[in-house]
């Protein structure tokens, strides 16, 4: 990924975050008739420090379970908030006019090897655990042991775990660290007039004095 230093995030922890709100991944593999990418939620625990590791499930007739016996390196990337920049936010177009259009966004890329798991019992924990962290927010939290038992089990056999112990994390927040302050300032108040989730985000990143 092309990462000028201006967008570059080292901090685990808004990483580790942006994950978290948006676990679902574009997984990439190489296989033998080459590239192959499979959007798949993914859940992430902290350990082993300090990357932690990604879990999920996929179908079992998924090819992407074959791209991993090679022991290849597989990448995970997780899309974050992203807008549209309109030139016409900027006070410097009124001063000189060199300005253009561009895309704000974050992003995040996970780096490692990923494994099956063909285990019922690790199965089932992990979609215990990803649906009561999905569901704990609903009015009626739907739970896994509200389907029939033997429908359950039936589910659990068309699937298989994966795992990828992250190696690597790159973060990419690309929020107009680039412009003149004058020119943030004005891009961060235009994006807080909006009622986007993606907009507001933006807006709190670029208004945040943190380093990253």
């Amino acid at each position: 990924m092309y990462l000028p230093k201006p967008f570059e995030v080292s901090d685990v922890v808004p990483m580790h975050d942006l994950i978290r709100q948006r676990p679902l991944a574009t997984v990439v593999t190489l296989g033998m008739n080459g590239l192959n990418a499979n959007p798949v939620p993914l859940h992430l625990s902290p350990d082993p420090h300090p990357y932690g590791t990604l879990r999920g499930h996929v179908a079992r007739a998924n090819p992407l379970l074959g791209d991993l016996e090679a022991g290849r390196p597989v990448l995970a990337i997780f899309h974050g908030p992203e807008h549209y920049i309109t030139p016409s936010w900027y006070p410097t177009k009124q001063e000189h006019g060199k300005v253009v259009p561009t895309w704000n966004y974050a992003v995040v890329q996970a780096h490692g090897t990923m494994r099956a798991l063909d285990d019922p019992v690790w199965l089932r924990e992990q979609l215990e655990h990803f649906t009561r962290q999905h569901e704990s927010a609903l009015p009626h939290p739907w739970s896994i042991h509200d389907a029939p038992p033997a429908y359950i089990d039936q589910i659990i056999r068309a699937v298989v775990g994966i795992e990828m112990v992250v190696e690597r994390l790159v973060g990419k927040w690309k929020i107009s660290q680039n412009q003149p302050p004058q020119n943030r300032d004005s891009v961060a108040r235009h994006l807080r007039e909006s009622t986007d989730a993606d907009a507001l985000w933006m807006a709190d990143q670029m208004e945040k004095p943190h380093e990253r």
